[in-house]
């Protein structure tokens, strides 16, 4: 229950105290973006009040429209309202480095222990649960997103353009984008965004920052703070890039994986779940980073981890620098490290850049048009990329010898359970994910 509005704005936090709940929130942030932020909202905003609903809502609104974890880069921009860039630092660093560390450690004893009989078994009942969660987000976000019948139109056409004739991933999200600029000009109304909108003012207990709170000094910047801001970010990819390089060599793994995971970055619009059939792509068929059947596997356990589900690119780095090992044969633990921090840094880097250097010019972008309807084309397109997929995990966990070898019906049957378990009964991921491995050791025992 609310404070009444009488009570006093609490006190001001010190750095080191956020520090602690920023990385209490690293290692409690289950259950998705939407988990992530409404575990935020509760915590900052009904019951520490360090930041009021309306700035809340007006941040959140800001973050949708950006590609990358909205969660992730909300927690930063919260950390750079209240402490600057090193509060934006600590915040959105904490809130992605427990489930990286984990992530990293369940990555080496999957490759050290996963082909163990029973390890192998919970896997083989993991993989078509994982199946049926990329459907079900895709159902999930579609019920969201595909109110207009352009909107289904855009979804149908993004899935086609994947599936039939593997079309690039960058196209497709281009061509949404266009789509959604076009079509509003025309039929605004299939292409209206309602993100978050902000609640009317309401009587509350007054926060840290309130609605009538000016924006501090470093949040009133401009053009120059925007490319004082780019300046630093570019010179510091260009550093960590040029290390990789000098260490590692131009064509290495870790210097390749540094060019593919900054572009992954910038076209992650839609979540997660958008942008990882792009990076699935890439490290299968174009890199050989890891194998289609080790995507699902590391998807399986990027659900099972803290923070923003993106960090599965963690795991994609260190098989990828496991199985290419960057400094010879007998490097493969250090050339894997190496290439799961190349993955996560070279991915939220630019979140970082958004946040501190578009942080001030919020109120220039915030609720126009010409922004948000491009985004509405590429949310709808997102749904058609899920669904390819949702397609290309079930072609390999459901036919794993191909068409001639017919399907896997006890898969089958396990993907159906799980998929109902999370559409029909709203059960949530890891539960889904322990119970599939749980049913995969005991049909491999009754085997």
């Amino acid at each position: 229950m609310n404070a009444a509005p009488a009570d006093p704005p609490p006190a001001p936090v010190p750095l080191r105290s956020a520090f602690g709940w920023w990385l209490r929130l690293g290692c409690i942030s289950f259950g998705g973006p939407a988990g992530q932020i409404a575990l935020m909202h509760e915590e900052l905003v009904v019951r520490r009040r360090w930041i009021s609903e309306r700035r809340f809502l007006h941040a959140l609104n800001y973050c949708m429209l950006l590609p990358g974890p909205e969660a992730q880069q909300l927690a930063t921009y919260i950390g750079w309202l209240m402490h600057r860039t090193p509060g934006a630092l600590v915040a959105g660093t904490l809130f992605v480095l427990p489930s990286a560390l984990l992530l990293m450690l369940l990555a080496w004893a999957y490759l050290g222990y996963g082909q163990l009989p029973a390890v192998a078994a919970a896997l083989w009942g993991v993989k078509p649960a994982v199946t049926a969660l990329v459907l079900a987000a895709a159902v999930r976000i579609g019920g969201r997103t595909l109110g207009h019948p352009l909107r289904w139109a855009i979804a149908a056409a993004a899935f086609v353009a994947l599936a039939a004739f593997s079309l690039p991933f960058p196209a497709v999200v281009a061509a949404a984008a266009l789509a959604g600029a076009i079509g509003a000009r025309f039929v605004p109304q299939a292409f209206g965004l309602a993100l978050h909108g902000e609640a009317p003012p309401a009587p509350h207990a007054p926060a840290l920052i309130d609605d009538d709170t000016p924006p501090p000094a470093h949040a009133r910047g401009g053009w120059p703070q925007l490319l004082k801001v780019t300046l630093a970010c570019v010179a510091l990819w260009v550093a960590a890039l040029g290390v990789l390089v000098l260490v590692a060599g131009p064509g290495s793994t870790p210097a390749q994986m540094g060019l593919f995971f900054t572009k992954a970055a910038l076209l992650s619009f839609g979540g997660a779940y958008a942008v990882l059939p792009y990076v699935f792509q890439a490290a299968v068929g174009h890199y050989g980073w890891l194998t289609a059947a080790q995507t699902l596997d590391g998807l399986a356990l990027g659900e099972t981890t803290p923070g923003p589900l993106i960090i599965v690119v963690v795991f994609v780095g260190f098989v990828g620098g496991w199985t290419q090992p960057a400094f010879g044969a007998d490097s493969a633990a250090a050339s894997a490290v190496l290439a799961a921090a190349t993955a996560a840094f070279f991915t939220f880097l630019p979140s970082f850049w958004f946040i501190l250097a578009g942080g001030p010019l919020i109120e220039a972008t915030h609720g126009r048009p010409r922004f948000t309807a491009p985004l509405a084309g590429v949310s709808a397109a997102v749904v058609g990329v899920i669904a390819n997929l949702a397609l290309f995990f079930a072609w390999h966990v459901l036919w794993p010898r191909g068409w001639a070898g017919g399907p896997d019906l006890a898969a089958l049957a396990v993907g159906v359970a799980a998929a109902l378990a999370l559409l029909r009964w709203r059960v949530g991921p890891v539960p889904v994910i322990a119970a599939a491995a749980a049913a995969g050791l005991v049909w491999h025992a009754l085997r």
